[in-house]
């Protein structure tokens, strides 16, 4: 009757184009949404996928109910949902969220560049982890492998290995302060982690004890996203089910 689907990429859900994406090479102002009707001969919204994510979690996840909340999705890159008085936010320019490009304690301050990562991407993203493991990885100094994983690096520290722990400890710091940061921007109290490397149980507890050590009025409240790699399938069903009730799948309250 009706789909939704979720483009890694900006994404305007007015028009159904999805303007650029680093993750699917050469797609630039691809009419995605007249691409499924077209193909499928049914109506159809296009969003971010993040954005989608949001949604998911805010219908039926970590954040159900809550009209005020951030969901970080934390994989091989960083991007954010932003969810405000029951409804995705989105920036004028389709952007918002994009935080992978956030200059935090830590972060090398460079001209960004075209399909680039970001500064805070390169220290939180799985890739950004992966290779600054590789950088500072010596024989003898880890049990862990040069090649590993963001994961298993976070396993690594829990198991203590110091050299794991480092890096966590490092990641972990980055994060809280970026959410520290956009929880002063937007006031949003409750932050989802989400993705392959932000779903890892110890990274949410070593930036949920950073967080404790700032003196902040407002303390910010990390979960992990309990829909967890469902989360854009989700969120995509709710908006289909929008559109099958006849209603705008802008529209956030009462689908």
């Amino acid at each position: 009757m009706a789909i939704a689907a979720g483009a890694p990429g900006i994404t305007d859900t007015k028009s159904g184009v999805v303007l650029a994406t680093s993750y699917l090479m050469g797609w630039r102002d691809v009419p995605l949404r007249d691409l499924l009707e077209a193909e499928l001969g049914v109506p159809a919204f296009v969003d971010n996928d993040v954005n989608m994510a949001v949604f998911g979690e805010y219908s039926a996840g970590s954040a159900r109910g809550v009209d005020d909340f951030v969901f970080l999705a934390i994989g091989t890159g960083v991007g954010a949902g932003i969810m405000l008085n029951g409804g995705v936010f989105r920036g004028q320019d389709w952007l918002a969220g994009e935080i992978g490009y956030m200059l935090v304690p830590g972060t090398v301050v460079t001209k960004i560049k075209e399909d680039c990562p970001g500064a805070l991407e390169e220290i939180i993203g799985g890739e950004g982890i992966r290779s600054h493991w590789q950088a500072t990885w010596t024989n003898g100094a880890t049990t862990l492998p040069r090649n590993a994983t963001a994961t298993h690096i976070f396993d690594g520290a829990l198991a203590g290995d110091l050299l794991a722990q480092e890096l966590l400890g490092l990641v972990s710091r980055t994060l809280a302060y970026a959410i520290y940061n956009i929880s002063l921007v937007l006031n949003c109290t409750l932050f989802v982690l989400g993705g392959s490397v932000g779903l890892h149980p110890a990274l949410r507890e070593a930036a949920a004890a950073v967080l404790l050590k700032i003196n902040a009025r407002v303390q910010p409240r990390l979960m992990q996203s309990s829909l967890g790699t469902e989360a854009q399938l989700c969120g995509a069903i709710f908006r289909a089910l929008a559109i099958t009730r006849h209603l705008n799948p802008e529209s956030e309250i009462g689908v």
